[in-house]
Formats: C-alpha cells, sequence, structure tokens
C-alpha cells in the first residue's frame, strides 16, 4: 500500500474503461429527462452542447484524477475520495463554460447537481459491481502480509533511485521506501518512482514526527547519495534519539539479497511471503448478514449527509487550510492495515521551517466544534463503503494503542461508533475500550446497535460519559464460561500488539 504524503506536505494515465465513458456520456441526457427540461423537445442543440461539454469535462477529471488507476477489487477509502472530487470538479467546471456559452438557457438550475449525483452514483455502482463479481468475500478472508519495513533513504542520485529499483525487485513485501530526504533544494517536492522528496536531512526527527502522527512508524534509515553532501553525524545522532536503526545502501542492499537467497537456497523455490495472522474467533452469523446490509446504507448515508460534509470542509478549509482531509494508518480486520479518513481540524503539526506548533495553537473553535458534532468523522463512510470498516463496531486504533489482547476486537470490522464509543469514548483506557468492545462483539445484535446509533446522535449533546453500568454488563459477561478465545489457540499463532507493530510468533506449522 503506498501512503500518502503527511497533511504538512500536500503536491496521467490515459486509461477509462466503457462503462466510465458511457457514464460521462449519458448521465447529462438522464439528468435532463429526470428534471423534464424543456429544452429536450424544443431545443436539440443545446442538449447536444450540454451533452457534448459535459461528456467531454467529466472525461478531463476522469484522467486528471487517475480513477481508472485502481483496482476495483482493492477499492480504498482513498479512491472513492478521488471519485467524488472528479464528479465535484467536473461539474463545477461544465456549468462554469456552459454559463459563459448560453447562461444556461433552458437548463434548470438543479440539473447539474442531478448530474453529479447520477455520475457519482454510477462511478461507485460499477465500482461495487466489479468488487463483488471478483470475489470480494474471498479478498476479505485471504490473509494479509505482515506489516513492512518503513524506510527513510537520505540522498538523492543515480545510486539511490538504483537501490529503489532495487529493492522493489529484491524485497517488495518486506520492505517500503516512505519518504526522500535531499540536501539539493531544486528537488524538494518533486517525486522518484512515486516517493516524494520531504526536505533536507535537517529535517528527518520531524518527518519521523509527523508520520508517527499520521500511525505510521519508521524502522530504519539508510544512507544514499553522496557521503560528503549527507550531514552522517547528524543523522546518526537523530536516529539515536529516535531509537531507530541507520543503514548505508550497499549494507542494507546486501542483507535483503543474502536473506533472499538463502530462502531460496533452503526451499529451492521463490520464498512465499509472510502473513498476518487469521484470529479464529467464533462470531455471531449476525455480523455476516450485518456486511451485507451496512453497504446500502452507507451509500443512502453518503448522500444524505453530503450537504453536512460540505459545510464540514468548508469549514476546514477556512479554519486550518488545506489539505481538507486528514489519513491515519489504523488497524483493521484481522490486522490488516488502512487508511481511515477525517476532516482535518487541528491546524498542521510543523510550520515551514521544521518546528513543532505546540499543541494548543493548532485546535480552533471551528475545530472544537467538528469534532464535538462528529462531523469530522463523516468521511469514514468512504470506508464502510469499500469494506474497510462497519457502521458500528470497535473504534480502530493505532497499533501504539492496541490494548494488551488485541485478539477478540480484529475479527469484526472496526466501526465508525461502537459501544465503547458511547459509554466513555475518549475517557477510556485501551483496556477498558477492549473490555467493553468485547462484549459487544460477543452480544451483537440489531437491537444494541440501533441503541449505540441513537445515543451516537445524543453524544454532541450529552458529552462523553463512563457508563458503569455498561462495565458491570461486561464484568458479568466475562465470569460466564467465555465464547470467544483470547487468542488464535486453533492456529498457534501468537499475537503480541504492545508495540506500535505487531511482532508474530508461529507455532506447530
Amino acid at each position: 500500500m503506498r501512503l500518502h504524503a503527511p497533511s504538512s506536505h500536500a503536491s496521467i494515465n490515459f486509461r477509462l474503461t466503457l462503462y466510465d465513458l458511457a457514464a460521462a456520456a449519458l448521465s447529462p441526457l438522464f439528468a435532463l429527462y429526470l428534471r423534464d427540461a424543456a429544452i429536450l423537445s424544443s431545443n436539440y442543440y443545446l442538449v447536444a452542447l450540454y451533452c457534448l461539454v459535459s461528456c467531454i469535462f467529466s472525461v478531463a477529471t476522469f484522467l486528471a484524477f487517475r480513477i481508472e488507476d485502481t483496482i476495483p477489487r482493492y477499492l480504498s477509502a482513498g479512491d472513492a475520495l478521488n471519485l467524488v472530487k472528479a464528479v465535484v470538479t467536473g461539474e463545477l467546471m461544465i456549468s462554469l463554460v456552459l454559463f459563459s456559452i448560453t447562461r444556461l438557457d433552458g437548463v434548470p438550475r438543479s440539473v447539474p447537481a442531478i448530474h453529479a449525483l447520477i455520475l457519482g452514483a454510477a462511478l461507485f455502482a460499477s465500482r461495487t459491481w466489479l468488487r463483488f463479481i471478483d470475489g470480494r468475500r474471498a479478498a476479505g478472508n485471504r490473509v494479509q502480509p505482515i506489516s513492512q519495513e518503513r524506510i527513510v533513504l537520505v540522498g538523492l542520485d543515480d545510486a539511490s533511485a538504483l537501490f529503489m529499483s532495487s529493492l522493489e525487485m529484491f524485497g517488495p513485501k518486506r520492505c517500503q521506501i516512505v519518504a526522500l530526504l535531499s540536501a539539493e533544494p531544486r528537488w524538494i517536492g518533486r517525486s522518484v518512482q512515486g516517493v516524494r522528496v520531504f526536505g533536507p536531512p535537517s529535517h528527518l526527527e520531524t518527518l519521523v514526527a509527523e508520520f508517527a502522527e499520521h500511525g505510521v512508524r519508521v524502522d530504519v534509515v539508510v544512507i544514499g547519495g553522496n557521503p560528503d553532501l549527507v550531514p552522517m553525524q547528524q543523522i546518526r545522532h537523530a536516529c539515536s534519539r529516535l531509537n531507530i536503526a541507520v543503514s548505508s545502501v550497499p549494507s542494507y542492499l546486501g542483507r535483503r539479497v543474502a536473506e533472499q537467497a538463502a530462502d531460496w537456497g533452503r526451499t529451492g523455490v521463490e520464498p512465499a511471503p509472510q502473513y498476518r495472522p487469521q484470529v479464529e474467533a467464533r462470531t455471531s452469523r449476525y455480523f455476516l448478514i450485518k456486511a451485507r446490509v451496512e453497504f446500502p446504507i452507507a451509500v443512502a448515508l453518503l448522500f444524505f449527509l453530503a450537504p453536512m460534509l460540505l459545510v464540514a470542509s468548508l469549514l476546514a478549509f477556512f479554519d486550518v487550510g488545506l489539505p481538507i482531509m486528514f489519513w491515519q494508518q489504523r488497524v483493521g480486520l484481522h490486522g490488516r492495515e488502512f487508511q481511515l479518513y477525517k476532516i482535518r481540524t487541528l491546524r498542521l503539526a510543523f510550520d515551514q521551517r521544521g518546528r513543532r506548533v505546540p499543541d494548543e495553537q493548532r485546535l480552533s473553535w471551528v475545530g472544537r466544534f467538528l469534532r464535538r458534532t462528529r462531523f469530522d468523522e463523516l468521511p469514514q463512510l468512504l470506508n464502510v463503503v469499500v469494506g474497510e470498516m462497519s457502521l458500528v463496531g470497535p473504534r480502530p486504533l493505532l497499533w501504539r494503542d492496541q490494548p494488551r489482547n488485541s485478539a477478540t476486537r480484529l475479527t469484526v470490522r472496526p466501526g465508525l461508533t461502537g459501544w465503547a464509543q458511547v459509554n466513555g469514548g475518549v475517557l477510556l483506557s485501551p483496556e477498558e475500550k477492549e473490555e467493553l468492545d468485547a462484549w459487544y462483539i460477543c452480544n451483537a445484535s440489531f437491537w444494541i446497535d440501533l441503541r449505540i446509533a441513537v445515543r451516537t446522535l445524543l453524544c454532541p449533546f450529552r458529552g462523553d460519559r463512563k457508563s458503569p453500568r455498561a462495565f458491570a454488563l461486561a464484568r458479568q459477561d466475562q465470569a460466564k464460561p467465555a465464547s470467544l478465545p483470547a487468542a488464535d489457540a486453533h492456529t498457534g499463532v501468537l499475537v503480541n500488539l504492545r508495540n506500535e507493530r505487531p511482532r508474530l510468533a508461529v507455532r506447530g506449522r
């Protein structure tokens, strides 16, 4: 999974499917028909002009936002967000051009909005249909690779570029370069093989801290480029303070090649990738039904709440600026990592010189309002639509915030809201959240989900409060024979999630 740039560093393939072309061509005509526009029967020239301009600009935004670069089976919330951006941008351009040419004579003012909804629905429907027919259930049950080793490469020249290409060959499943640092000012802000150059080597500590804020831990710093242009002593001192390993291009690449050769020598074939464990807990059949029902509900909520999402985005834009969206890498079903999206409520953590901004200066009254009303969580409906989250379930946590034993909570998809959220929320420790979430997983039902939904709507008015009754129910349930194993005893997989990243030990395989 390629990471986005952190918030402080906000920056065409010509590929389209026949379905997207058909949606771009037919959606404006369908919008005019639904609105019963007078020009359909009186002015065929304006109808043709409207449809032609709409098709041209829709296709242009599809190409600009590269909506066909993703595989429907692996559609993420970020990809869904790109679809929304493409539709909205295209519609604004269509309206501006047509208003300049024809003043939109004969076109009802509601047609552009209807057109955007139809086009967006068609794009989402096509990708959802392809996702399902491509084996969504099989993809959801398949084990995923263990977290990769994340690398920051310091120094940029031809040797560094060759190193990046070599990693793609020798260790694509095991390591990933997430950032580049270069002493050359002209390269800052540009990309090499999809990896961004974030700044000079002196910004290493700032960059690592900002990635950590987004839930991404940097494991090793590799020194590349011309050694005379890299402040080695400064880099080593910074890595010592951050407790991050330091290596050079030859030694790191040599270690990877040696590991690969050793694996091939033992097996005689290319080594299979390591996998994240499957937690084989016995969950209720209710979760199978729930996963199918929540998709249409999430799509309906997304369109119904679109005006609120737009208002919240505008508030965030005027308050904290670009980018509007904040992402964090969280842990979901079976320990798979995914990117969770929120509307930004905090100003940037670092200024242009890489200095940390005090926390008290980052949150304004607008941010407090968005947090209290939960409007900042609305983009997570996209995570629900693409199957990474559920409407109700345990809230997804960062690796470092996972409780001591997370085997139970990782058996179901994380939720937009949950039992722990409406019975204490931010007032709870990770262990208390795990206690309440484990009770929910054991006792989940439609009525409990409905109760959670109602209490979520009341949270902005009543605030977060710990519920002694909820803890009493959870502890009473713990006294009964356990219905969910605390660990994966069937497969012999031990899971330790106390640190930022899991350390896995497999026995008996």
